[in-house]
């Protein structure tokens, strides 16, 4: 119960002490407390992307952790107290997942878990590890959820490639080739909408596929 109380008193704040410790506790009371859903059903928020809208409440009985690991397995971002004129707090997808695989919802540096499997290729001089992303960096139930995004844009055979120079920092870059080449005022279009199913810490690039390691398909093959 007191964890419920310390999620009511947290949204209560004013916007003026909502810094990162009030983010901070206020991530630690959603996962321990509970909250009200409002509609099992997902809503579209303004920007356009599905989401779980939720409040709190000393009525609330729905425990956090069990919507937060719900969603993150169905490409639903999180609105908590969306009836207010700004809501308390609003979870782009990536958030949601990074949290169900990692055990938080911004991760301030990178992954220690290998992020990719693949071989070294040399650019000018250069070495490069290029690969598949591995199944921690980017989850096979992740992978599907953002292939269903692109067969919505009529897109049936993306591909994706992982790039990292120091085995610490890594790109997850998308072909362009794979995309039908979009034309360059809608790159940056194309690139904030992946960053909605990807967590924030994430780097995303758009290239073409020439001069390029080789890039793989999104859609995982179904094992034998």
């Amino acid at each position: 119960m007191a964890r419920a109380l310390d999620l009511v008193n947290l949204v209560s704040q004013p916007d003026a002490a909502r810094n990162g410790e009030w983010e901070r506790a206020f991530f630690q009371a959603l996962i321990e407390g509970n909250v009200v859903v409002e509609n099992p059903e997902a809503q579209p928020g303004p920007d356009g992307w599905p989401y779980l809208f939720v409040r709190t409440g000393h009525d609330a009985t729905e425990p956090g952790t069990r919507v937060v690991q719900w969603l993150a397995s169905k490409g639903i971002g999180l609105v908590v107290n969306g009836h207010k004129e700004f809501p308390d707090y609003v979870f782009s997808y990536g958030m949601l997942w990074n949290f169900a695989e990692r055990g938080e919802f911004l991760t301030v540096s990178p992954p220690s878990d290998q992020a990719l499997s693949g071989s070294i290729e040399l650019k000018e001089g250069q070495k490069v590890l290029a690969g598949p992303p591995t199944p921690e960096f980017l989850p096979t139930y992740v992978r599907d959820i953002l292939s269903h995004f692109f067969a919505q844009q009529e897109i049936f055979t993306p591909k994706i490639l992982v790039l990292t120079t120091d085995q610490k920092h890594y790109d997850l870059c998308f072909s362009l080739d794979s995309m039908g080449n979009p034309s360059q005022d809608e790159h940056q279009g194309i690139a904030e909408a992946l960053a909605w199913f990807l967590p924030a810490h994430y780097s995303i690039l758009l290239a073409r596929e020439e001069g390029m390691p080789l890039f793989h398909p999104l859609k995982e093959a179904p094992a034998n």
